[in-house]
């Protein structure tokens, strides 16, 4: 059923996706996780398709299209059940190339958009440290003006396609005072003397998609390198949150929406007492429930989408988005995995997968609970401290 957000040519680009991913994806989905990352001719496939540049004008090599037809993209790629590889996918043209049309000048745009596009370079966002997550404007690494050029130091950590990347958008403290205003954005080339990458982290899911720690010493940045405007960064990543939340919530959606189908499937088939599993009331019903709860997460971020793309403000929304889906397929991928039985545990069944893919959900992004205190202040739930009163 076609949803009212998307129109004919949403659908019709829909279906060039599926094609795509049940021939470049889904055979090579259980290798890719093995070998914990996607191969660089992947990138290089999508971008032949035209799905690493769906919203970048034209004469860059993008499409010029709008933020729905992204979105379409990302809900397919992420039904292919290989999360992984839709997650470096996305890094690359939707996480980190974005910084560059967004904030980019002239002359950087057409250097590196693309190479990106054209998926013959992989691009990476580096803002998170070992003891900075949520909290952006703590990050320690520094970037010093020296003639013409800045001197980078500092290590970052979680970062996807952080061992494959070509180049990477560093955050970096450019001053120490004021907080907020002293954080600027570099576009540094991972081929530059004193940049490496430490091993690949180990993680509990989406294993097809590297994950690294890197480290910078003394890294030599060309001041042409310079994002956007100096001491700017933190509101240059503030100000692309909301999308990206949205992203995070359509995902969620999916990935609920591949579990509940294999406890549909699995209670079909399996025998207990004499009867399929579905012949029990009480997880029909269970499985009812979970249809709704991904019907209802499915609204609200459609609804954020729609507001993105419209061009309003949809912080509040997107947030809702992010919060409520991550809480929702936590639970959804949890009880699908529990009408599995024992079977859930097992590592032949794909329900495992996506149980252990959903639960990064609720915290890459930002935390559900970071989510919520920032919803606590927009709708000014919060009280001020010189409001409260003794009784």
């Amino acid at each position: 059923m076609t949803h009212w957000i998307f129109n004919d040519e949403h659908e019709q680009f829909r279906q060039s996706v599926k094609k795509f991913v049940e021939k470049e994806m889904k055979p090579y989905t259980e290798q890719w996780e093995k070998e914990g990352i996607v191969p660089r001719s992947l990138f290089k496939k999508a971008g032949e398709m035209g799905y690493l540049g769906i919203r970048f004008p034209e004469e860059y090599g993008g499409s010029g299209l709008d933020a729905i037809m992204e979105c379409v993209l990302i809900e397919e790629l992420t039904r292919s059940g290989a999360t992984g590889a839709a997650a470096s996918l996305t890094a690359t043209f939707s996480i980190a190339m974005s910084k560059i049309w967004l904030f980019g000048n002239e002359e950087q745009k057409r250097k590196y958009l693309p190479q990106g596009i054209s998926g013959e370079k992989i691009f990476a966002l580096a803002i998170t440290e070992p003891h900075a997550g949520s909290d952006v404007a703590n990050i320690q690494t520094k970037a010093t003006r020296e003639g013409d050029h800045y001197i980078l130091n500092g290590s970052k950590t979680f970062i996807t396609n952080g061992t494959i990347a070509d180049y990477v958008i560093v955050a970096a403290k450019t001053r120490e005072e004021p907080r907020h205003q002293n954080i600027s954005l570099f576009i540094v080339d991972t081929s530059s003397e004193g940049f490496s990458t430490g091993k690949k982290l180990n993680k509990l899911g989406i294993h097809s998609s590297d994950t690294g720690e890197l480290y910078f010493d003394n890294v030599k940045i060309p001041k042409e390198n310079l994002l956007g405007e100096e001491h700017s960064g933190f509101y240059y990543i503030m100000q692309d949150f909301q999308y990206e939340r949205i992203q995070l919530a359509l995902t969620s959606v999916v990935l609920a929406e591949l579990a509940l189908k294999e406890a549909i499937k699995y209670s079909k088939e399996r025998i207990q007492f004499g009867r399929p599993l579905s012949k029990f009331q009480v997880l029909r019903h269970k499985m009812v429930d979970m249809a709704v709860d991904i019907e209802k997460a499915r609204y609200i971020t459609y609804r954020a989408l729609h507001l993105y793309n419209q061009g309003e403000d949809a912080t509040l929304q997107a947030t809702m988005a992010k919060a409520y889906a991550a809480e929702m397929v936590r639970r959804v991928t949890d009880q699908a995995l529990q009408i599995h039985g024992g079977n859930g545990y097992m590592m032949e069944f794909p329900i495992q997968r996506y149980w252990r893919d959903s639960r990064l959900q609720p915290i890459g992004g930002g935390t559900t609970q970071i989510m919520n205190e920032i919803l606590t202040k927009m709708l000014d739930i919060t009280v001020e401290k010189s409001k409260i009163t003794s009784t």
